[in-house]
């Protein structure tokens, strides 16, 4: 394919309409219309000439607007498929999350998960779309902004005379004094903030060029922003994660890589008083009883020393102590601990001994703790008590069948097995609170519940973004882009002179009434004719 010489004498590359110099209609199929379509100047686009190699194909599909649009329609309908159920981190530990879509939402679930849409926002086909509508936003802007930057680059300030009639404002007229009138209408249109060029004495008044750019920048923004979004997802660079830690409890922060720890030394809650705040809140607390006025976090941040193996006590550094309350977060390094949730008196420890049915005789006590129960509870004399099977939060199953719904002991069950000396084979009974099953008859012994020991529990978020300046940078590039196109337009105005008339044209991307105003202003008392709106025109005849 070869490139394409104009009469005046420029090379333009192959597929240009018009070109690029002087702005002749280069394509038979352009010649018959009225108005020339000035969307990117008829330059050469690269989608519209070449389709021969694969790269060619990729290049012209992604290039398309509507492909692009279509990726943004599809992937926001993933988005929402993906709030229907909740995504796997926020389903309770309790059992393989295949069997848990499907146990609790049936069929619908079980399609949920083999779909993928359990993991959805970090899954490789949602991070693909995402990908791909980076992609088609610079391929689209490079086939675009490159040939129109090249043709607005090269334009000849005396254009082809095709060129000036298809233009929508267009007119000729005659002038006495063709100099005098050049002059005034120049003086005018820079004080109007236009750039003259001048070119045998011939005028191109142009201003506002940099608004074209505007959907490009948008582009710019929009692709920094993606690609934020996607760093999201790699190991590091965004945390958000839930700590639920245990008054007295020390536990190591998330994604920290086991560097850092903290120990909830005390939750406070304080309630809003219905007398001393009756003017603010009496309406509220008498509708829910109680309003939350603090709840709030006593913690000490601890840093490890050193290397630990697997097992091995971690030695911690005191960093600081800290009240981590709502919107007041514990900072550190990149990563801030926030205040989102609590809950009160919690079960965490239950107290038993070991009796005689009969007699009532206690042979030794023994305490569970529900977040670490041992195997065996020796008490001594030749009684103890093993610990068969533990439900933090016992029901029963469809069969009859003791499961728990979860980690958390909220509702605890054991299965204990009693040894004595004279039962040295031992006992099963299956305690829960208010609940003694003795599966194999009845026991001599039982396990006969003494106290309950709880603590409050505070739930903190982890969260650290190292993505926040790219994705706030996207933003802010967007938004420029979009005031830039907004805002300002681009206008040119053409004055020629042809066999000793004056042709002026006149060409913007928006405001055309704008446009005719100042063309009407600045040859306003030099004698040239204000030109038509041949668009308008054309519509006026059809009426």
């Amino acid at each position: 394919m070869k490139e394409v010489k104009c009469d005046c004498g420029h090379v333009n590359p192959i597929g240009t309409i018009l070109c690029e110099s002087c702005g002749k209609v280069l394509e038979e199929k352009e010649k018959d219309k009225k108005l020339l379509d000035m969307r990117y100047e008829g330059s050469a686009r690269r989608s519209q000439t070449y389709n021969k190699t694969i790269i060619d194909k990729i290049w012209n599909f992604f290039s398309s607007v509507k492909v692009g649009v279509w990726l943004i329609v599809i992937t926001l309908i993933a988005s929402a498929l993906g709030t229907i159920l909740p995504q796997e981190m926020y389903i309770p530990p309790i059992m393989p999350a295949e069997e848990y879509y499907e146990d609790q939402y049936g069929w619908i679930g079980k399609l949920y998960y083999d779909l993928g849409f359990h993991n959805l926002y970090s899954s490789w086909w949602y991070l693909i779309l995402i990908a791909s509508i980076g992609i088609s936003l610079v391929i689209c802007s490079l086939d675009r902004v490159i040939p129109l930057y090249r043709a607005l680059k090269k334009q000849r300030v005396s254009r082809h005379e095709s060129y000036l009639q298809r233009q929508r404002v267009f007119g000729v007229s005659q002038a006495e004094d063709t100099d005098q009138a050049f002059t005034m209408a120049k003086e005018k249109l820079k004080s109007k903030k236009y750039s003259i060029r001048e070119e045998n004495g011939n005028i191109l008044a142009e201003k506002g060029r940099f608004s074209r750019w505007g959907p490009y920048v948008n582009h710019v923004g929009l692709i920094i922003f993606l690609i934020g979004g996607m760093l999201r997802f790699v190991p590091g660079m965004y945390v958000d994660k839930i700590l639920w830690i245990r008054e007295g409890e020390t536990k190591v922060i998330p994604e920290t890589n086991g560097e850092y720890y903290l120990k909830n030394d005390g939750f406070i809650l304080e309630m809003y008083d219905k007398e001393k705040d009756k003017e603010v809140f009496e309406e509220a607390i008498d509708k829910a009883g109680m309003v939350a006025k603090n709840y709030q976090s006593n913690v000490t941040l601890y840093k490890k020393q050193g290397d630990t193996v697997a097992g091995e006590e971690a030695d911690l550094e005191k960093v600081k102590d800290f009240e981590i309350k709502v919107n007041k977060p514990l900072k550190f390094e990149k990563f801030a601990l926030y205040q989102v949730d609590y809950k009160l008196n919690e079960l965490n420890k239950m107290s038993f001994a070991l009796t005689n049915k009969k007699t009532g005789e206690e042979y030794g006590d023994l305490t569970v703790d529900l977040n670490d129960p041992q195997d065996v509870y020796d008490l001594g004399n030749g009684y103890k008590a093993e610990v068969v099977s533990y439900f933090p939060d016992f029901e029963f199953d469809e069969n009859g069948e003791p499961i728990t719904k979860s980690r958390v002991p909220n509702n605890p069950a054991f299965v204990f097995k009693m040894f004595t000396p004279d039962k040295p084979d031992g006992e099963i009974s299956f305690v829960a609170i208010r609940q003694t099953i003795e599966p194999f008859g009845d026991n001599e012994y039982k396990m006969a519940f003494k106290g309950i020991d709880t603590k409050n529990v505070s739930a903190l978020t982890v969260r650290k973004d190292l993505t926040l300046w790219i994705i706030a940078l996207g933003g802010v590039i967007f938004m420029i882009g979009v005031a830039q196109g907004s805002y300002w337009n681009h206008r040119r105005i053409w004055l020629r002179r042809v066999n000793g008339e004056v042709w002026v044209a006149g060409h913007t991307n928006k405001n055309w009434h704008g446009l005719k105003r100042e063309i009407e202003a600045a040859l306003d008392g030099t004698g040239i004719k204000v030109p038509e709106d041949q668009l308008q025109n054309q519509s006026e005849k059809k009426g």
